[in-house]
């Protein structure tokens, strides 16, 4: 989760040295320790949040005063420039999970914005609950799930979630909105681009039968020896999600650094219905008759494969940026990694080299799903 704002109470925006309530001066300390990729500057200050009253103090503080703020999650899906932030950053540290029974064979979890992902879904099948399952391993926090509708292996939180606890900025007060009106479609939610919201708490609705969600995705499938449609035991999904997940360095790592990412740096393209036929027509002029086009159904369209555009536009896994400080992993094409020593303009040099490339290629552009602070592809 990363929400990047000024103030949104009407203030005028200042940019000065006044500390939020709990904040710690942050002028020489950079923002890469609290990011997965390992890059970004200082901002001015920042604040631990453990509790939703710190949270919401140090929030209304940043708005009231006028200043910009930066709330940071588990910082798997952001890109902070090299210059830092000239504001104040909150990091969302809440801690805390529920269970309730709602009957009929259903269970609702409500996770703390501040949990870890994977902790979640961890406990939610030692639970013997099902739902959560493909989604293992994701780096990140519970509260970012719903922003980003985050999704894996034929699953996505829309298809759980039941509803969010937001601070609205605008009016500095915490309410309940649900699932329904937070917008959320492939890999987006209206709360994705907007500065006028924090996620305090997510719930989910699960089922208490310990088997998976049904099993949508091939090569999951594939693995575990299933048909397409089939459910299986919970734990056993997780064990094998995590397996595929590492095989591609999709879980973090310290020692290895094609786990130095941001997970996909591009989201796979959906062409509107009335353009797909042209660029199938494009691509395979470009590869071959004989390829297969990877497509898949969309809403108002068909979506194509990101990691097999960029494959076939000449960018090979371990295919490198900058000095070789950064490169595109050595297991996914997908993740654009910080092989030590990078700098966030290498980074980004490398991510509008690909773009070009595949844009050049194939006449489709990659959009980058990461939130963008203080810099641009």
């Amino acid at each position: 989760m990363a929400v990047v704002s000024a103030s949104t109470s009407g203030a005028e925006e200042v940019r000065d040295d006044t500390a939020l309530p709990g904040e710690k001066p942050g002028g020489g300390s950079p923002l890469a320790e609290f990011t997965t990729l390992r890059l970004g500057g200082p901002a001015t200050g920042l604040v631990v949040a453990t509790s939703e009253n710190e949270l919401v103090d140090a929030v209304r503080a940043a708005d009231g005063g006028g200043h910009r703020l930066l709330v940071l999650g588990g910082g798997s899906n952001l890109v902070i420039a090299d210059e830092g932030f000239d504001g104040h950053a909150v990091r969302i540290a809440t801690k805390g999970r529920e269970y309730d029974n709602l009957g009929d064979g259903f269970v609702q979890l409500t996770a703390e914005a501040g949990e870890d992902w994977d902790d979640v879904v961890a406990d939610s099948v030692a639970q013997g609950l099902g739902g959560l399952e493909c989604l293992s391993g994701i780096p990140g926090l519970a509260g970012a799930t719903p922003v980003q509708n985050v999704g894996a292996y034929g699953v996505e939180v829309a298809e759980l979630l039941v509803s969010v606890d937001l601070l609205d900025r605008r009016t500095g007060r915490v309410r309940t909105v649900q699932a329904a009106d937070l917008g959320l479609r492939y890999r987006t939610s209206v709360l994705k681009h907007s500065d006028e919201a924090v996620v305090l708490r997510a719930r989910f609705r699960l089922h208490d039968s310990g088997l998976s969600a049904p099993i949508r995705y091939a090569e999951l499938a594939r693995t575990l020896g299933v048909e397409p449609g089939e459910r299986v035991d919970a734990a056993k999904a997780r064990e094998v999600v995590l397996g595929l997940r590492r095989g591609k360095g999709m879980v973090l790592d310290p020692a290895d650094h094609d786990t130095w990412s941001a997970g996909s740096f591009f989201t796979n393209p959906i062409l509107p219905e009335a353009e797909l036929p042209a660029a199938l027509e494009r691509i395979a002029e470009k590869v071959g008759p004989d390829q297969r086009i990877p497509q898949y159904p969309a809403e108002g369209g068909g979506k194509l494969s990101a990691a097999w555009l960029i494959e076939r536009a000449g960018f090979a896994k371990g295919h490198q940026g900058p000095g070789g400080r950064v490169a595109l992993s050595g297991k996914h094409t997908l993740a654009l990694t910080n092989r030590g020593g990078a700098t966030t303009a290498d980074l980004l040099e490398l991510a509008r080299e690909v773009r070009d490339g595949v844009r050049e290629a194939f006449g489709v552009t990659l959009v980058p799903e990461p939130v963008m602070v203080d810099c641009a592809v």
